[in-house]
């Protein structure tokens, strides 16, 4: 649980930090931090858990292909039960007007901690995400996402999330 808190607490001091930059700063970012909290695995009424995470892209690194804007992202979140997962993997990026939609795909480290067995320490994430542009390069979004071991482990029970984001380019 500390390390729960003490998570929460550096994605506050983050979220302050961010929405108080200077104006100046504003041009020339590529850079873009996403802060989410939500629900883990909230399919399942023994097991589910508040989380908390923090996810990073960098513009350089974007791609416009046959698929559309792909970038990679890096992140990791934790659980209220101490559950960790670390995860890098790819995003596309579809814009209609004012509203994102980003799809990805991240394989990781899962660590199941004091929370739920997902049978293998090698998870994979798919996300579906929706966000809306703010002003001062910000979105406010809303995610779901799947774990699952693909069936690599002894048994795949998967998770379902949903979390609230907020990003961030710097």
């Amino acid at each position: 649980m500390n390390s729960f808190k003490l998570l929460t607490v550096v994605a506050v001091f983050f979220t302050f930090s961010v929405v108080n930059a200077e104006e100046t700063n504003l041009k020339n970012k590529n850079t873009e931090f996403s802060i989410y909290t939500g629900m883990f695995d909230f399919s399942d009424d023994g097991k589910k858990s508040t989380l908390i995470g923090i996810q990073h892209q960098n513009e350089d690194l974007n791609r416009n292909t046959f698929f559309g804007n792909l970038s990679p992202i890096t992140g990791a979140m934790i659980t209220a039960d101490n559950a960790t997962y670390f995860y890098t993997g790819v995003q596309a990026q579809y814009k209609i007007g004012e509203l994102n939609f980003t799809p990805s795909f991240t394989p990781g480290y899962y660590n199941q901690g004091d929370g739920k067995d997902l049978g293998h320490e090698l998870e994979f994430k798919s996300e579906l995400q929706f966000s809306l542009e703010l002003p001062k390069e910000s979105q406010l979004g809303f995610s779901y996402n799947h774990l699952s071991n693909a069936s690599l482990g002894s048994k795949n029970p998967g998770a379902n999330s949903y979390m609230f984001n907020f990003f961030k380019k710097f």
